[in-house]
């Protein structure tokens, strides 16, 4: 360790918040979506799409740390994206996190940094494979995961996360709405279309291959989200709580809409399970933008728009292509992502926003059409 190491800058509370909600995330991915995509595919693609997600959170892992993650969070290269190389040196991993681009800082090591936003690249890459279970040959998967991570995740991530062009703008994603759901979703769409349709009978009969399984995926990406939205704050703090609870509160809501709307459907007013999951996800997802900057009454809002709109996408949207999304992930997500993102904008809160650190707080409904994130002046 070099001498000139100095741990003054420290807080022991956010450095295991961050870790812990990092872990959080982690298990969205393995065992969770690992296990849904597991129970939810038939039979003899259980093996493949659990071992998908298992390898892509391998994959993403090496690659992050050896260019990765500079690319998203490190020093201005374009406007798109950051200059790559290794986050490997004790020094470095030892070092004050701080986002070079933006100017954002926290008090905690940037490995800790490091592996709080690998967890996300590696949730957004697995989200993607939703689309394309049950016809992709594993090579192709191996060989395309850390090119998409590399030619688009970081784009994403580095323009509006890192202090590209899109954080200059003053556009809000709070916890992934675009950065995470949007692009996976946009992704997994044209993907399933490049790859074209599974085989016909395959179509037609696609019975889940075990439904607690699904369940207790289901129960782990949820409670997963926790961390997923109450970490980005950057630190142990207040609106992390608010977070954690608008979160919750969007997701219950869009899940009862979601089971509402196929009861009044179905003519025999059955629930669905895969009904409630979708309407889970497209909760988790639709508040995943606002989750800090909205009050308990925006994700209501949230959560019945989330309940519904991604519900007519999935019913009524699609019928007259022919695009084999297999977990219908352009719905849950994409379409979700973008309710969310439109919700920002009208339902954020100036004390939200200023908890954010945002410097002129406040959505629509406030007066406010434009947020300036931190640290850029007001005047800016």
């Amino acid at each position: 360790m070099s001498s000139n190491i100095t741990t003054n800058w420290l807080n022991p509370g956010d450095n295991a918040w961050q870790l812990t909600a990092g872990s959080l995330v982690a298990l969205q991915s393995i065992p969770g979506l690992a296990i849904l995509y597991a129970g939810w595919v038939r039979e003899e693609w259980v093996i493949n799409s659990a071992f998908m997600v298992f390898y892509s959170f391998a994959a993403v892992f090496v690659s992050w740390v050896l260019w990765a993650y500079k690319m998203g969070f490190g020093e201005w290269l374009t406007p798109f994206v950051g200059t790559p190389g290794p986050i490997m040196t004790i020094d470095y991993e030892l070092s004050q996190a701080i986002l070079p681009a933006s100017g954002v800082t926290a008090q905690f090591p940037i490995s800790t940094m490091a592996y709080f936003q690998f967890v996300f690249a590696a949730i957004t890459v697995i989200i993607m494979s939703g689309a394309f279970l049950c016809r992709i040959r594993f090579l192709v998967w191996a060989i395309f995961v850390p090119l998409w991570l590399t030619f688009s995740y970081t784009v994403g991530a580095f323009s509006l996360w890192g202090g590209g062009f899109l954080t200059k703008l003053g556009v809000i994603d709070y916890s992934g709405g675009y950065v995470i759901h949007l692009s996976s979703g946009t992704a997994g769409y044209v993907g399933a279309w490049w790859i074209g349709p599974r085989l016909q009978k395959h179509r037609d009969s696609f019975p889940p291959h075990n439904v607690a399984l699904m369940l207790i995926g289901a129960g782990v990406i949820w409670i997963g989200w926790n961390g997923f939205n109450g970490g980005d704050p950057y630190a142990a703090s207040a609106d992390a709580g608010v977070a954690v609870l608008n979160t919750n509160i969007a997701t219950a809501v869009s899940v009862l809409v979601w089971i509402a709307l196929d009861c009044i459907k179905d003519v025999e007013h059955k629930m669905s399970v895969i009904g409630a999951i979708q309407g889970m996800l497209s909760g988790l997802v639709a508040i995943t933008p606002a989750a800090g900057v909205v009050n308990g009454w925006g994700a209501v809002i949230i959560g019945v728009l989330a309940g519904s709109i991604p519900w007519l996408s999935m019913n009524f949207g699609k019928k007259l292509e022919q695009v084999d999304d297999v977990l219908q992930v352009f719905d849950t997500h994409a379409v979700a992502g973008v309710v969310g993102g439109i919700c920002v904008g009208l339902f954020a809160t100036k004390d939200g926003c200023t908890a954010f650190g945002l410097t002129i707080p406040g959505g629509a409904i406030e007066g406010n059409w434009r947020q300036v994130p931190f640290p850029h002046k007001a005047s800016d």
